[in-house]
């Protein structure tokens, strides 16, 4: 126990003498570089202005194809439909996962949409 705190002793005023600067030409000099970083500027993109009314629009119901998810947005256009007969309902399947994009789609809903009901999942 005694030889153990000794070597801490004499460790601990060797490593203060280092750090004072005693026995050394020069200061040691250290350079700190923060980790997170400078993130980019936060573009907004404000939301879509809403429909004034669903009759006579088209909207598309959009699966992304989520496990059991498409007989769901199937009845839910049967559904919408029955309360909204003015308005067509339509259900497409987007191609990939929810990150994949589907330009074609996209397109179709612009061309022929007049609003959207992005399915997720769960």
């Amino acid at each position: 126990m005694k030889k153990r705190m000794s070597l801490r002793l004499v460790l601990g005023f060797a490593a203060a003498a280092v750090l004072a600067g005693a026995g050394r030409a020069q200061e040691p000099k250290f350079t700190v570089h923060n980790p997170l970083g400078q993130p980019p500027a936060i573009a907004r993109v404000p939301m879509a202005p809403r429909i004034d009314s669903l009759e006579g629009k088209t909207i598309y119901i959009v699966d992304i194809g989520f496990t059991d998810t498409h007989q769901f947005f199937t009845e839910m256009r049967d559904l919408l439909g029955a309360k909204y007969p003015e308005t067509e309902w339509v259900v497409r399947t987007k191609i990939g996962t929810y990150f994949d994009d589907d330009p074609a789609l996209w397109a179709e809903i612009k061309e022929k949409g007049h609003g959207m009901i992005m399915g997720i999942g769960h």
